[in-house]
């Protein structure tokens, strides 16, 4: 896959979030693609995969640790930066062990999500 090919996916059941990453990752360069479920992203893994995923932790159906330990589970290996409005307790530790680059709590940092991506490249290198 080619650098002009790589891209972020960023899963969020929250449009108002999707479109406001979208906007961010784009004034960055990055090539992004929005899915509004989980579902709808693993569909698309049939045709590309990204370089990096980020992922709303609560949403209905698959919240982001079920999609974490079922593309673990499929073999599929793409670091992943979780986002959450609430992080409870053991949320840090739960994201961690499901093989998460990051946590980071909404609204979002701009600098924090710079980094998380930068890490998420790395672990993939």
């Amino acid at each position: 896959m080619t650098s002009a090919e790589q891209f972020i996916a960023v899963v969020d059941d929250d449009i108002l979030v999707l479109r406001a990453l979208q906007r961010l990752l784009l004034a960055w360069s990055h090539r992004v693609h929005t899915f509004e479920n989980a579902k709808s992203f693993l569909a698309s893994l049939q045709y590309e995969r990204p370089e990096c995923l980020i992922v709303d932790l609560h949403m209905p159906e698959m919240d982001g640790l079920e999609l974490q330990r079922h593309l673990k589970q499929s073999g599929v290996d793409i670091p992943t930066i979780v986002i959450t409005a609430e992080a409870q307790g053991d949320t840090s530790q739960r994201c961690k062990s499901a093989g998460a680059v990051a946590l980071l709590t909404k609204p979002l940092e701009d600098r924090s999500l710079l980094a998380a991506i930068d890490a998420a490249r790395q672990h993939r290198n």
